[in-house]
């Protein structure tokens, strides 16, 4: 592990000049729609990159980010099963949403990715990377939801009880529907930033947009717990014997990585983003005072000069 390299501000696409909101589709992976957005690379040395995001969220977690890096990512980020746009899933764990995104990246044919992570999207992207690196070319993991021992500390700590309850998707929803979209995006941007000043009225304006999707879609609520389920099960298997331990994963990944984390994050431990950093072998970590779960979205400028940092930092090693 050693300290993230940040490339100089001039090194992004300035203000202003990022290419216009993505384009999406729907590609079909395993019998099942998965909606993708692009952001196509604006330089002919752009390689492709895949963004994939946390617990609740959707592909527009990175719109920020991928736009200052379209001169050097061609890039694609995906609604994972059950979220955003994309089609419900069986089920909701992380070897299944690793298989969907390693069932993506077989279909989109691209060859090995830049993969970007946040949160529950860095514990699966760490998956992925372990299993499959002829798929991966570097890693960025955003306030990764690594297994930690104590998740009930965090926002998320009401919410767990409700998974030992039956048919506990109807009560979130029965919650869910005691709040106006207004009260429940404000509640969501409090847990994910660190500072909600920093959040933009064009992302305010489409985090709105998002809780109005979610009372319209029967499955959200089903999907939200069954992946909450299953990433509490993923921290209870790593620290059991077991090829399935994502610790034990981590410490297989042999692409360069970049580790991010938010000192406010009130959704992963704090010391989480470390130990990822320590445990996977070609690692850099950047930690942000003041900056919550979802850096990307807070912080996008530093977050974008990281990855080129750490893009060159790579390229030299190569030269060399």
């Amino acid at each position: 592990m050693r300290g993230a390299i940040l490339a100089p501000d001039s090194a992004l696409l300035p203000e202003g000049e990022a290419p216009a909101p993505w384009p999406a589709r729907r590609v079909t992976i395993g019998g099942a729609m998965l909606h993708v957005r692009d952001t196509p690379g604006t330089s002919s040395t752009a390689e492709p990159a895949v963004y994939v995001h946390g617990l609740g969220g959707s592909s527009q977690n990175f719109t920020d980010v991928a736009g200052l890096l379209a001169d050097r990512f061609d890039a694609q980020a995906v609604d994972l099963p059950g979220f955003g746009y994309s089609d419900p899933s069986p089920r909701y764990s992380i070897p299944s949403f690793a298989a969907t995104l390693i069932g993506y990246l077989e279909h989109d044919g691209r060859g090995p990715v830049h993969l970007v992570g946040n949160s529950l999207g860095g514990s699966i992207a760490v998956r992925v990377a372990a299993l499959r690196p002829d798929l991966v070319r570097t890693l960025t993991l955003i306030s990764p939801a690594m297994p930690f021992l104590d998740p009930r500390r965090t926002a998320q700590g009401p919410v767990l009880p409700l998974l030992a309850l039956p048919r506990a998707d109807r009560l979130l929803a029965w919650g869910m529907a005691r709040l106006t979209a207004e009260e429940m995006a404000e509640q969501v941007l409090a847990a994910c930033f660190g500072d909600t000043s920093k959040v933009t009225p064009q992302r305010r304006a489409e985090a709105m947009e998002e809780i109005k999707l979610r009372y319209t879609v029967a499955h959200y609520p089903k999907a939200y717990l069954g992946t909450l389920r299953g990433l509490v099960s993923s921290f209870l298997r790593a620290y059991l014997p077991g090829p399935n331990s994502q610790w034990r994963l981590a410490a297989r990944v042999e692409a360069p990585t970049l580790v991010i984390g938010g000192l406010n994050d009130k959704l992963v431990d704090a010391r989480v983003p470390v130990q990822v950093a320590r445990t996977i072998p070609d690692s850099r970590l950047l930690i942000l005072p003041g900056v919550g779960h979802v850096a990307q979205m807070e912080v996008p400028r530093l977050v974008a000069r990281a990855v080129v940092g750490m893009l060159d930092d790579v390229a030299a090693a190569v030269a060399r």
